[in-house]
């Protein structure tokens, strides 16, 4: 814990607002802005989860080129609360809540309230692309902990796949990120969005 981990998250809290506010009118060029942030974060910040050592040679992440058929609005669907248990790639255990469900055009994903350092809406995603396209414990959709929340209204969200990024530590295996649970597996291929 540190003031760079604040400014990081800051940063980053920065990156989803610009692209809350443009993506409706210019989603490519949100996009953009989206991933030139992003990129500027992981070459040179403290907290990039880039190894320090890999830094001067980093080039930027790649990503499948937009795809408008992977962004949509959802209604958030009543689930029954189910608090359950997932893990890390490091073994650590997190604890998430389900609030609710999500139907994409690739299936149902489950909407977890992430019951630590201080909670917030957690969709992660796992789909065919994982462990060769992607990374192998999936990716991210929703991290409001760290300001990644594209909007929505009250019962609703914004989806757009393609600003589904990797967690910290599909770069570093000394981060511990939860891995998607099996209601947030999707049956077949999401090729949208950030990619190995």
């Amino acid at each position: 814990m540190s003031l760079d981990l604040l400014d990081w998250r800051r940063r980053v809290a920065d990156l989803y607002a610009q692209v809350r506010a443009v993506a409706a009118s210019d989603p490519l060029g949100a996009l953009a802005g989206f991933r030139e942030g992003r990129d500027e974060l992981f070459g040179s910040h403290p907290e990039s989860p880039i190894p320090e050592t890999d830094r001067a040679g980093f080039a930027g992440l790649p990503w499948w080129p937009y795809d408008p058929a992977w962004r949509f609005e959802v209604l958030v669907h009543d689930r029954p609360a189910e608090r359950l248990t997932v893990h890390s790639g490091t073994g650590e255990a997190f604890t998430l809540v389900r609030l609710g469900a999500v139907e994409t055009p690739s299936g149902w994903l489950d909407v977890h309230w992430i019951d630590v350092y201080g909670g917030g809406l957690f969709l992660p995603v796992a789909d065919a692309t994982n462990g060769h396209d992607t990374y192998g414990g999936g990716r991210y959709l929703l991290d409001s902990v760290k300001g990644a929340d594209l909007g929505g209204t009250r019962n609703t969200l914004v989806l757009d796949f393609n600003f589904a990024y990797h967690p910290s530590c599909a770069y570093d295996p000394r981060w511990s990120c939860p891995l998607a649970p099996p209601g947030n597996r999707l049956r077949g291929p999401v090729e949208a969005g950030e990619r190995l």
